[in-house]
């Protein structure tokens, strides 16, 4: 059964497609069935550039699990960011991760 729930949201970062580098703008990320992956959901990210057409996007596709231990990685690697380095504001909870 599919979610039917998107979650997007604005980013700011690059991304390297099959030919070059692109900055990307836009992030989508939602659970529902592959288009390539071989298992039957799959949680997908897009990350888009719109003002540039629908071409200009790279697409995920992970499993479960996959996702849950890249999302775990993403906050460790982030938690273990000396002070100061990371932008003013910025709280990684460490003791969640």
């Amino acid at each position: 059964m599919c979610t039917y729930q998107t979650f997007k949201l604005a980013v700011a970062g690059s991304a390297k497609g099959t030919s070059a580098w692109m900055r990307v703008t836009e992030a989508s990320v939602y659970y529902d069935h592959p288009v390539h992956a071989t298992d039957e959901h799959t949680l997908n990210i897009d990350l888009r550039n719109p003002e540039r057409g629908p071409s200009a996007r790279i697409a995920v596709e992970l499993s479960a699990q996959a996702a849950y231990d890249l999302a775990q990685a993403i906050l460790t690697a982030l938690g273990s960011v000396p002070d100061g380095m990371l932008p003013p504001g910025l709280l990684i909870d460490t003791a969640r991760v």
